[in-house]
């Protein structure tokens, strides 16, 4: 058995993702979903601290972290990424899903495509059915290389930006998140690891309609980061209309990545979400 919090890095024969573990193997299976320009890695602390006796599945999504960077980007791919992950990790029986940002669009889309699969979805400040417009802005910074697309000369310099984007309560991340996900390529700079062209490709996704949760009957907690309204009405409506009362809403007084800038908070719904039975 792993000690809960380690984290086990693999890619299995025939398995586009690399995985990352925490917790007990013969726990019961949690899968953990990143948004855009982020990785699997970020969940280590919450695995820890929300999910102390489950195995935690925290794969990077295609096109980012030590995964495949090979097109297509789509909704649907990923979703077969997971499938395919999934089955490789020897994981059978329906699984809670926890999600942030882009990556609650593809719980979504799980659980609107495989409703068998999907025990539970707790969805961390999700990303989908977003005004077009605002998805547009966000992909020309990917495409013009600027903000978090953005290169450095060293990593003290890459350090600094990362700084400067994160409140003093979401600091403790830093050193772990550089360490995992800035890379040094071939001309001597620094840039987080990821796909820009799987980034745009993401925000086209999440200006896509949301998909409907209407043959699906599990429970759905909605945590939205208040300082970022970035939890459009349309994706509310649609779990609003699908869930009535299987959905909770919790809010907190943070910035849009919970789990960094309100662990404690975050851990604590998200323990709280999880099926009794």
């Amino acid at each position: 058995m792993r000690a809960t919090g380690h984290s086990d890095e693999s890619q299995r024969d025939g398995m586009q993702l690399t995985v990352h573990e925490f917790g007990p193997v013969a726990g019961p299976p949690v899968l953990a979903l990143h948004g855009v320009r982020n990785h699997g890695r970020r969940y280590r602390r919450l695995a820890r601290d929300a999910y102390p006796t489950a195995r935690v599945i925290a794969p990077d999504l295609r096109g980012h972290g030590a995964s495949g960077w090979e097109p297509p980007w789509d909704v649907a791919t990923h979703v077969s990424d997971l499938h395919q992950t999934l089955d490789a990790c020897g994981v059978g029986e329906p699984l809670e899903v926890v999600a942030h940002s882009f990556g609650g669009l593809i719980a979504i889309a799980l659980a609107a495509a495989d409703p068998g699969r999907v025990r539970s979805l707790t969805l961390l400040d999700p990303a989908a059915g977003i005004d077009p417009g605002a998805c547009k802005a966000a992909s020309e910074l990917d495409l013009d290389g600027l903000g978090r697309a953005a290169t450095w000369s060293s990593r003290a310099e890459a350090d600094a930006a990362w700084r400067a984007v994160r409140p003093p309560e979401g600091q403790w991340a830093r050193e772990e998140d550089l360490d995992a996900f800035l890379d040094c390529d071939e001309h001597g700079r620094y840039r987080l690891r990821y796909s820009r062209a799987a980034a745009i490709a993401a925000w086209s996704e999440m200006a896509r309609p949301v998909p409907d949760l209407g043959e699906w009957q599990g429970p759905v907690t909605l945590v939205t980061a208040l300082r970022e309204p970035f939890v459009s009405e349309a994706l509310r409506s649609m779990l609003r209309s699908a869930c009535g009362d299987r959905l909770t809403e919790v809010g907190i007084d943070c910035g849009h990545i919970l789990m960094w800038d309100a662990p404690e908070r975050t851990a604590e719904i998200v323990a709280a979400a999880r099926p009794r039975s």
